[in-house]
Protein backbone atom coordinates (compact mmCIF):
# COMPACT_ATOMS: atom_id res chain seq x y z
CA UNK A 1 0.00 0.00 0.00
CA UNK A 2 1.43 3.76 -0.78
CA UNK A 3 0.85 6.79 -0.94
CA UNK A 4 1.17 8.09 -4.30
CA UNK A 5 1.19 11.51 -4.91
CA UNK A 6 1.49 12.79 -8.60
CA UNK A 7 1.96 16.33 -9.06
CA UNK A 8 3.69 19.26 -11.85
CA UNK A 9 6.84 20.42 -11.74
CA UNK A 10 7.10 23.98 -11.23
CA UNK A 11 10.13 26.12 -12.32
CA UNK A 12 11.58 29.27 -9.61
CA UNK A 13 13.49 29.71 -6.41
CA UNK A 14 12.23 27.91 -3.40
CA UNK A 15 14.87 27.86 -1.06
CA UNK A 16 12.66 29.76 1.67
CA UNK A 17 9.47 28.20 0.88
CA UNK A 18 9.06 25.64 3.36
CA UNK A 19 9.10 27.23 6.81
CA UNK A 20 10.46 24.46 9.02
CA UNK A 21 9.36 26.00 12.26
CA UNK A 22 5.30 25.45 10.94
CA UNK A 23 6.76 21.85 11.28
CA UNK A 24 9.26 21.70 13.66
CA UNK A 25 8.11 23.80 16.82
CA UNK A 26 11.62 25.49 18.14
CA UNK A 27 13.64 24.74 14.93
CA UNK A 28 14.91 27.90 14.90
CA UNK A 29 16.23 28.25 17.81
CA UNK A 30 18.08 25.31 18.02
CA UNK A 31 20.01 25.72 14.77
CA UNK A 32 19.56 29.58 14.28
CA UNK A 33 20.57 31.13 11.32
CA UNK A 34 20.13 27.98 9.12
CA UNK A 35 16.72 27.86 9.55
CA UNK A 36 16.17 30.23 6.84
CA UNK A 37 17.31 27.40 4.38
CA UNK A 38 15.71 24.88 3.41
CA UNK A 39 15.52 21.35 4.10
CA UNK A 40 17.43 19.91 1.59
CA UNK A 41 19.86 23.28 2.10
CA UNK A 42 20.70 22.39 5.89
CA UNK A 43 21.55 18.62 5.61
CA UNK A 44 24.16 19.66 2.62
CA UNK A 45 25.83 21.48 5.24
CA UNK A 46 24.87 19.85 8.16
CA UNK A 47 28.65 18.83 9.40
CA UNK A 48 29.91 22.41 9.30
CA UNK A 49 26.83 23.50 10.67
CA UNK A 50 27.46 21.17 13.93
CA UNK A 51 30.68 22.22 14.17
CA UNK A 52 29.49 25.35 14.61
CA UNK A 53 26.82 24.34 17.45
CA UNK A 54 29.44 21.83 18.69
CA UNK A 55 31.41 25.71 20.14
CA UNK A 56 28.33 26.71 21.87
CA UNK A 57 27.43 23.58 23.91
CA UNK A 58 28.24 24.46 27.83
CA UNK A 59 30.36 22.26 30.27
CA UNK A 60 27.91 19.18 30.51
CA UNK A 61 28.88 17.78 27.39
CA UNK A 62 32.23 15.46 26.82
CA UNK A 63 34.18 16.66 23.80
CA UNK A 64 36.29 14.45 21.70
CA UNK A 65 37.64 14.44 18.02
CA UNK A 66 34.18 16.33 17.12
CA UNK A 67 31.76 14.22 19.01
CA UNK A 68 30.07 15.98 21.58
CA UNK A 69 27.95 13.53 24.44
CA UNK A 70 25.96 15.31 26.91
CA UNK A 71 26.95 13.44 30.34
CA UNK A 72 23.71 11.97 30.87
CA UNK A 73 23.50 9.81 27.77
CA UNK A 74 23.45 6.61 27.32
CA UNK A 75 25.54 4.83 25.05
CA UNK A 76 25.40 0.77 24.42
CA UNK A 77 28.65 -1.17 23.27
CA UNK A 78 28.54 -1.31 19.96
CA UNK A 79 27.23 1.65 19.01
CA UNK A 80 29.37 3.28 16.42
CA UNK A 81 30.02 7.02 15.96
CA UNK A 82 31.99 9.40 13.75
CA UNK A 83 31.73 13.20 14.65
CA UNK A 84 30.69 15.90 13.92
CA UNK A 85 27.71 14.75 15.94
CA UNK A 86 25.95 16.03 19.39
CA UNK A 87 24.20 13.64 21.31
CA UNK A 88 21.86 15.39 23.83
CA UNK A 89 20.90 15.18 27.34
CA UNK A 90 19.12 12.32 28.38
CA UNK A 91 19.59 10.17 24.77
CA UNK A 92 19.62 6.48 24.14
CA UNK A 93 21.98 4.91 21.75
CA UNK A 94 21.52 1.17 21.89
CA UNK A 95 24.13 -1.34 20.78
CA UNK A 96 25.74 -1.43 17.41
CA UNK A 97 24.16 1.82 16.17
CA UNK A 98 25.81 3.86 13.66
CA UNK A 99 26.21 7.59 13.38
CA UNK A 100 27.93 9.49 10.56
CA UNK A 101 27.72 12.45 8.53
CA UNK A 102 26.86 14.73 10.89
CA UNK A 103 24.38 13.46 13.22
CA UNK A 104 22.16 16.25 15.98
CA UNK A 105 20.37 14.63 18.83
CA UNK A 106 17.97 16.69 20.73
CA UNK A 107 17.06 15.41 24.04
CA UNK A 108 15.53 12.49 25.45
CA UNK A 109 15.77 11.04 21.95
CA UNK A 110 16.06 7.26 21.97
CA UNK A 111 17.83 5.14 18.69
CA UNK A 112 17.60 1.41 18.79
CA UNK A 113 20.02 -1.64 17.86
CA UNK A 114 20.97 -1.51 14.70
CA UNK A 115 20.00 2.01 13.71
CA UNK A 116 21.88 4.06 11.28
CA UNK A 117 21.81 7.74 11.44
CA UNK A 118 23.33 9.56 8.54
CA UNK A 119 23.17 13.44 8.34
CA UNK A 120 20.26 14.25 10.08
CA UNK A 121 18.93 16.30 12.63
CA UNK A 122 16.41 14.54 15.54
CA UNK A 123 14.46 16.82 17.57
CA UNK A 124 13.74 16.43 21.23
CA UNK A 125 11.79 12.99 22.67
CA UNK A 126 11.70 11.28 19.30
CA UNK A 127 12.11 7.59 19.30
CA UNK A 128 13.82 5.87 16.23
CA UNK A 129 12.86 2.30 17.44
CA UNK A 130 15.62 -0.46 15.76
CA UNK A 131 16.63 -1.38 12.35
CA UNK A 132 15.90 1.98 11.00
CA UNK A 133 18.08 3.94 8.33
CA UNK A 134 17.26 7.67 8.93
CA UNK A 135 19.20 9.49 5.80
CA UNK A 136 19.83 13.29 5.06
CA UNK A 137 16.57 14.25 7.56
CA UNK A 138 15.32 16.23 9.37
CA UNK A 139 12.61 14.86 12.11
CA UNK A 140 10.89 16.64 14.56
CA UNK A 141 10.07 16.13 18.21
CA UNK A 142 7.60 13.22 19.75
CA UNK A 143 7.94 11.04 16.16
CA UNK A 144 8.42 7.30 16.60
CA UNK A 145 9.63 5.38 14.07
CA UNK A 146 8.69 1.67 14.32
CA UNK A 147 10.99 -0.94 13.81
CA UNK A 148 12.40 -1.18 10.02
CA UNK A 149 11.05 1.85 9.09
CA UNK A 150 13.12 4.06 6.53
CA UNK A 151 13.94 7.45 5.02
CA UNK A 152 15.09 6.48 1.44
CA UNK A 153 17.81 9.64 0.29
CA UNK A 154 18.51 8.58 -3.18
CA UNK A 155 16.54 7.29 -5.83
CA UNK A 156 18.87 4.04 -7.18
CA UNK A 157 16.45 2.94 -9.61
CA UNK A 158 16.03 6.35 -11.53
CA UNK A 159 18.89 7.63 -14.16
CA UNK A 160 17.40 11.03 -13.85
CA UNK A 161 18.21 11.23 -9.50
CA UNK A 162 17.74 14.21 -9.12
CA UNK A 163 14.94 14.73 -6.15
CA UNK A 164 12.09 16.86 -6.10
CA UNK A 165 9.69 17.26 -2.87
CA UNK A 166 6.39 18.79 -2.55
CA UNK A 167 4.70 21.51 -1.02
CA UNK A 168 1.39 22.76 -1.20
CA UNK A 169 1.41 21.45 -4.51
CA UNK A 170 4.26 22.64 -6.18
CA UNK A 171 7.05 20.36 -7.19
CA UNK A 172 10.24 21.99 -5.68
CA UNK A 173 13.44 21.37 -7.37
CA UNK A 174 16.02 20.69 -4.69
CA UNK A 175 19.26 20.05 -6.94
CA UNK A 176 20.64 18.04 -4.76
CA UNK A 177 21.11 13.88 -5.22
CA UNK A 178 21.04 12.79 -1.19
CA UNK A 179 17.76 14.15 0.72
CA UNK A 180 15.99 12.18 2.87
CA UNK A 181 12.49 14.02 4.73
CA UNK A 182 11.71 16.50 6.75
CA UNK A 183 9.19 14.59 9.17
CA UNK A 184 6.15 17.12 11.50
CA UNK A 185 6.13 16.74 14.94
CA UNK A 186 4.10 13.84 16.76
CA UNK A 187 3.96 12.08 13.48
CA UNK A 188 4.00 8.30 13.51
CA UNK A 189 6.17 6.20 11.02
CA UNK A 190 4.54 2.53 11.24
CA UNK A 191 6.97 -0.64 10.94
CA UNK A 192 8.84 -0.98 7.48
CA UNK A 193 7.11 1.52 5.84
CA UNK A 194 9.19 3.69 3.55
CA UNK A 195 9.38 7.58 2.98
CA UNK A 196 10.68 7.97 -0.41
CA UNK A 197 13.68 10.43 -1.06
CA UNK A 198 11.94 14.37 -0.62
CA UNK A 199 9.35 13.31 1.73
CA UNK A 200 7.29 16.34 3.45
CA UNK A 201 5.31 15.09 6.55
CA UNK A 202 3.30 17.68 8.01
CA UNK A 203 3.03 16.94 12.06
CA UNK A 204 0.93 14.69 13.39
CA UNK A 205 0.86 12.44 10.53
CA UNK A 206 0.11 8.85 10.64
CA UNK A 207 2.62 6.48 8.12
CA UNK A 208 0.66 3.26 8.09
CA UNK A 209 3.41 -0.28 8.48
CA UNK A 210 4.59 -1.22 5.71
CA UNK A 211 3.19 1.71 3.57
CA UNK A 212 5.41 3.47 1.19
CA UNK A 213 5.24 7.51 0.55
CA UNK A 214 5.87 8.09 -2.82
CA UNK A 215 6.11 11.09 -5.04
CA UNK A 216 6.08 10.86 -8.76
CA UNK A 217 6.29 13.26 -11.60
Amino acid sequence: MAWRIRFNYTEGNWNNMIPIDKFISGFSETIGGASDSSPWAITQTLPEIIMELILTLDNDYVVHNNIAIHQSATIESGAVIKGPVIIGQDCFIGGNAYLRGGVYLGTSVSIGPGCEIKTSIIFPHTTIAHFNFIGDSIIGSYVNFEAGAHTANHYNERTNKRIFALYQSKALDTKVEKFGALVGDSSRIGANAVLSPGTILVAESIVKRLELVEQIL
